[in-house]
């Protein structure tokens, strides 16, 4: 493993001296906090992000004729259409249902797609043997920086110096980001993001990455763009009701043996301490973290309309699902209960970071969940706890039992690993996702000033 005292700071962005606070999960150094972090988790509701902690993405190039068929018999999702410039929340599972990997893929060309976070699962296929198709590692090689808020179409159009009202969610195409030379920077827009609200990606070639990031923080600049540290980010997924790989759920690469034996000894050196680092009242019980499609509210992505690997135990869940997705809103109370319980002589709770459970650390990612009572019965596992300053709320996702998953259902959630002192907090079902503003799907970006408009404001700076 890398000696954490080397680590380099990221090659994805510029240095910035005045931080002082970071992150090493992605083998280099990452800013955990910009310009501090009720700012920042405010952004991509009244204004807008750059987040450049996801490099690398685990980017990776699948090109070849059997492409098509590979990502049909993997994913849940139908490939009856996917044109070139189309993109998918590609979701595979096992035979179980249980996710063993979901990320975004994009066709860039007849036979080309560009995959991110899909990896190490979709290499495991494309080496399998079983499809004519070639798969290279973009890692090193490629950017991605997330530019997510209700003016985010305006920052890009003005560093791109192009309409780029046309682009649809879920679609991409080809443009240009001006640099500060004035040199014309090949990049590619994506819609899509995970703010909730109105998001984009750029992507481009590592040699450009500090060209790009410059000249969008330039270009933001008028309109109150804020950089996103890997803190608020890691956050954003609860509020915005996007469940994440570690944050929410862990892959069930456990109960694919064969998987674990390609890894080899990238699990042992790697991978294996995101899959072991457990916290919370779940314990050590691995299996109450995988998670289905469905259950975690992306039912409607599945599609019957070809064979996959796990499509009979996913039709059995669509056909009676058992758990759905909610959110719970944590009594304030309860929640004060535990920080007073360290001011008080005696045994003290499980201390509650704020602002989040722990989701980075110096290995990778570990893994918190609460187990979710509706008196003496277990009825569901809560994830992803964080501090909305946007809503003044402690809340955190929960996969429940349906007959438990109505809005204002009241239950508990206990506090503290087992073995230790816990506290049963009491908590609200609450709307899924809990974000309430137009959604990035929905929104009409006609309505949104264009290129001409968006100049005026260059020369006019936003309070």
């Amino acid at each position: 493993m890398t000696d954490p005292t080397l680590l380099p700071h990221s090659p994805y962005l510029p240095y910035d001296q005045s931080l002082l606070n970071y992150n090493m999960t992605y083998g280099h150094l990452d800013p955990m906090e910009f310009g501090g972090w009720k700012r920042e988790t405010l952004s991509w509701k009244e204004g807008c992000y750059l987040h450049a902690g996801l490099n690398p993405p685990s980017p990776y190039r699948i090109s070849g004729p059997d492409a098509i068929r590979l990502f049909s018999d993997a994913c849940v999702n139908s490939f009856a259409k996917f044109s070139i410039g189309g993109s998918k929340h590609a979701i595979m599972c096992n035979a179980e249902g249980n996710i063993m990997a979901h990320g975004m893929l994009l066709r860039t060309g007849e036979e080309e797609f560009q995959s991110f976070f899909l990896s190490p699962y979709i290499n495991y296929l494309v080496e399998s043997g079983k499809y004519d198709v070639r798969g290279e590692d973009m890692t090193g090689k490629v950017f991605m920086f997330q530019v997510a808020g209700p003016r985010s179409l305006e920052v890009i159009e003005a560093a791109t110096q192009e309409d780029l009202h046309d682009i649809k969610f879920l679609r991409h195409r080809p443009s240009q980001i001006v640099g500060a030379d004035g040199r014309k920077i090949q990049v590619r827009i994506v819609r899509i993001g995970m703010a909730g609200t109105l998001a984009y990606e750029v992507h481009g070639v590592i040699e450009d990455a500090h060209a790009v990031h410059s000249a969008l923080v330039a270009a933001g600049g008028p309109f109150g763009l804020e950089r996103l540290g890997m803190q608020v980010y890691g956050m954003n997924h609860t509020e915005n009701g996007f469940p994440q790989a570690h944050i929410h759920f862990l892959s069930a690469w456990l109960q694919d043996p064969a998987f674990i034996a390609y890894l080899g000894d990238a699990w042992d050196s790697w991978y294996a301490c995101s899959f072991t680092d457990f916290a919370g009242s779940a314990g050590d019980d691995i299996e109450k973290r995988y998670c289905n499609p469905v259950e975690l509210g992306w039912g409607h992505v599945v599609k019957f309309d070809h064979d996959f690997i796990g499509r009979a135990a996913l039709e059995a869940e669509m056909a009676a699902p058992r758990r759905k997705m909610v959110t719970l809103i944590w009594n304030a109370e309860d929640v004060l209960d535990v920080y007073a319980s360290h001011l008080r002589p005696g045994e003290e709770y499980a201390f509650m970071d704020f602002l989040s459970n722990p989701i980075w650390n110096r290995l990778g990612m570990g893994s918190h969940v609460d187990d979710v009572l509706k008196g003496d019965e277990a009825v569901g596992v809560s994830m992803g706890r964080i501090y909305s300053y946007y809503y003044r709320a402690m809340i955190s996702l929960c996969t429940i039992d349906l007959p438990h998953g109505e809005i204002d259902n009241e239950v508990e959630i206990v506090w503290g690993a087992p073995g230790t002192r816990q506290k049963k907090i009491r908590a609200t079902v609450a709307r899924f996702p809990y974000l309430d503003l137009p959604r990035n799907e929905t929104i009409d970006v006609n309505t949104i000033p264009r290129l001409p408009a968006a100049s005026e404001a260059e020369l006019s700076p936003a309070s």
